[in-house]
């Protein structure tokens, strides 16, 4: 599980990719990714994560957090697979 939260670590659309190939060389088959309610996410959820992903500094709506989030997964297999989307 990655969890979202403000706490997260800050990343470059190339080093997020790294880190999903890193998972896929680990074995790790399935992500999910957790996007809190504007009350952000409880500790419990964050101590469980894998990782903690940070998109910005600045305040996104949720929904608009979702296709962000989207977007960059897409961003990350074609940065891996090196496709012309990136560039």
């Amino acid at each position: 599980m990655l969890a979202l939260c403000v706490e997260g670590n800050l990343l470059s659309s190339p080093e997020f990719a790294h880190h999903l190939e890193a998972f896929a060389v680990q074995g790790i088959g399935s992500l999910s990714f957790v996007v809190g309610s504007s009350y952000g996410l409880s500790d419990g959820v964050k101590s469980k994560a894998r990782f903690k992903l940070s998109m910005s500094f600045m305040t996104f709506p949720h929904q608009l957090a979702r296709v962000m989030l989207f977007e960059q997964i897409y961003r990350a297999f074609q940065i891996l697979h090196h496709g012309k989307y990136h560039k």
